[in-house]
């Protein structure tokens, strides 16, 4: 499922959708075109990995940039028309390349995706948070990444599909991803459950912890969080510094999804939560991206207050880009890091050798 299917969601005419497709179509091919002129064999790292970068980084500009431009109606059938794509195209590469299953279900009466390790019986349980700022993507988009996670670790994952802004402002993602979560503890596989999440999933990955605690319940055994969305006043230094290098807009979206709520609230921006309730924590982000000072400060605050946290900043590196680049040998290097993370959860309970930060 995806936001366009919900009965309460509407969508643009097909004559207005198929002109929207077609403009995007457009603007792909006017960006692309700009890619020779960035010097895209300049960077950190290989002139390949350069060029693969810079190309990411231009399509996923003009993605955003052209979708962020369109009424509702015409975003949500663009992005179903990408959600009917990835569906006929990602399954098959799960199931070839990396030995995982895909199936459909719901979890507390939120739909999603579940992906499991074939043949054998999963090691651990994964809730899985996209990212797309609060108000995009759906988890039909996420399969191929969740499925290398699942692939590496032996877990099971499930990725719900939460309500987004703006027609389900905070806090209805919130509320989903709690009711999974609550659902999932009981049964999650070899007793452990880690809860994982990019840029805005990550965000509401901390939003969940927050809480969870708030409420006086048990929240996750784990924590992996990908360039997550922590600070939504967004007023950090590396906003306007890394907004070059990034693949983010340089008006990142939040208002559709804080519908009035202030920005520095806790219960949407971790930096202003307590984080001493979080459990052990894997962090990744780019030292190229828009949001590199606020995950810095995060990881600073859950060190200083005791968390078992490991930071993995991987230098010239843009927003998700394990996501986006995952062949590059950085993108390699931290899936096996959180491999590594989940390992440790399964020999140790809720202790993770993470005293000091990477």
């Amino acid at each position: 499922m995806v936001m366009a299917d919900r009965p309460d969601v509407p969508t643009a005419s097909l004559p207005l959708s198929a002109i929207a497709v077609a403009g995007l179509a457009q603007n792909m091919v006017t960006g692309l075109a700009k890619v020779p002129f960035r010097q895209p064999l300049h960077g950190v790292l290989s002139p390949l990995e350069n060029v693969a970068a810079a190309t990411t980084r231009q399509v996923v500009r003009t993605f955003m940039g052209y979708s962020s431009s369109l009424p509702v109606e015409e975003f949500r059938s663009v992005e179903l028309v990408l959600d009917r794509l990835s569906r006929v195209v990602l399954p098959p590469w799960v199931r070839l390349r990396r030995g995982v299953d895909r199936s459909t279900g719901e979890v507390a009466g939120v739909p999603g995706i579940w992906l499991r390790p074939r043949g054998v019986t999963p090691r651990a349980t994964i809730l899985y948070l996209h990212g797309g700022g609060y108000i995009g993507t759906s988890p039909e988009m996420y399969t191929a990444w969740v499925s290398t996670l699942v692939a590496g670790t032996g877990a099971e994952a499930f990725v719900p599909d939460y309500r987004l802004a703006p027609e389900f402002p905070f806090p209805a993602g919130v509320d989903d991803a709690r009711a999974v979560h609550d659902a999932l503890r009981p049964r999650a596989a070899g007793g452990v459950l880690v809860v994982a999440g990019d840029s805005g999933g990550g965000g509401l990955a901390t939003s969940l912890v927050e809480d969870l605690d708030e409420r006086g319940e048990p929240g996750p055994d784990g924590l992996v969080l990908l360039s997550p969305e922590v600070d939504l006043d967004l007023d950090d230094p590396s906003i306007s510094e890394n907004a070059t290098s990034d693949i983010l807009p340089w008006n990142i979206p939040v208002s559709p999804y804080l519908r009035g709520v202030d920005p520095a609230d806790h219960r949407v921006s971790a930096l202003h939560a307590r984080v001493d309730c979080y459990p052990p924590t894997i962090v990744v982000s780019g030292g190229a991206e828009m949001f590199r000072d606020s995950v810095r400060r995060l990881v600073a605050r859950m060190d200083e207050e005791g968390v078992a946290v490991s930071a993995v900043e991987v230098d010239g590196a843009f927003h998700v880009f394990p996501i986006l680049l995952p062949w590059s040998h950085c993108a390699k290097d931290v899936v096996g890091r959180i491999d590594d993370f989940v390992d440790g959860l399964l020999e140790s309970g809720r202790s993770v050798d993470a005293a000091s930060v990477d």
